[in-house]
């Protein structure tokens, strides 16, 4: 198990070390938020002017209502990277040497799910930091904040897993991205990321409730919105912490098979 530890630290700190290198990166990960909250923040703004509307939404401040899921979205497109790096590794020739190397072959993975749970972490500072800056207060305070933190990288270790397991067998970078464009969109658009699923269509809203997305929106907005009410918020964590469990485990699997064909 220690062995395992440190060979996926050691794994997750070459991906964290090629992240920070990567300046342009760095930038468009800080920026991005700032071009979701800003446009479409101010964008539909108005929607929560209506008094019927802001109860549907449960606050008057869409920003607020909008950013636990800009959150999600951010993570759930920063995922992707963890199978690119699959990919990319194998193409450069360094998946094998990390296969021929001295350390734990699981850590490889995991490895790699670790270093896209910190980057994810990383933007969804930027995110908390630009939305309190622009008038969004958490209603949870600082413990909420780490909370949701918490749930942000729980949340990005599925979405990492997930692509490492495809990954692990698709061999070209167009066909992964694909793949993970036809995952990521509709994930992310029926689920009640952007708007409540009391104002949705009822099909729509049957498929927004059984949403890996909604479930980990669900607890983030409680706590930005309401504050700590552990009815509705631990039935997501559950549900998100099955899933990173169940993901991770099983990209491990899937992963072992791949490389020892």
């Amino acid at each position: 198990m220690t062995t395992l530890l440190s060979d996926t630290w050691f794994v997750a700190q070459r991906e964290l070390i090629k992240f920070f290198r990567g300046k342009i990166r760095v930038v468009i990960t800080l920026i991005q938020p700032v071009i979701w909250l800003g446009l479409m923040g101010n964008m539909m703004r108005g929607l929560t002017n209506n008094p019927m509307a802001a109860q549907a939404f449960g606050t008057g401040n869409y920003l607020t209502f909008m950013t636990p899921g800009i959150i999600l979205m951010t993570v759930l497109f920063g995922g992707v990277f963890g199978g690119v790096s699959i990919v990319w590794d194998r193409r450069i020739g360094y998946l094998e040497k990390l296969l021929a190397a001295p350390i734990h072959r699981g850590a490889i993975p995991f490895g790699k799910t670790l270093a896209m749970m910190i980057q994810g972490a990383i933007q969804v500072i930027a995110i908390m930091v630009i939305a309190t800056l622009m008038g969004v207060r958490f209603a949870s305070g600082f413990g909420g904040i780490l909370y949701i933190l918490f749930l942000a990288m729980l949340f990005s270790g599925i979405l990492s897993s997930l692509t490492l397991s495809l990954a692990a067998s698709i061999k070209t970078m167009e066909t992964l991205m694909a793949i993970v464009n036809l995952l990521t969109l509709p994930l992310m658009f029926t689920s009640n990321a952007l708007f409540p699923t009391s104002v949705m269509p009822s099909w729509l809203a049957a498929i927004a409730r059984i949403n890996p997305v909604t479930y980990a929106v669900g607890p983030i907005r409680e706590l930005t919105i309401s504050g700590w009410h552990w009815d509705k918020i631990l039935p997501g964590t559950l549900v998100v912490f099955g899933l990173v469990v169940v993901f991770m485990l099983g990209s491990q699997v899937v992963f072992g098979h791949a490389t020892t064909e």
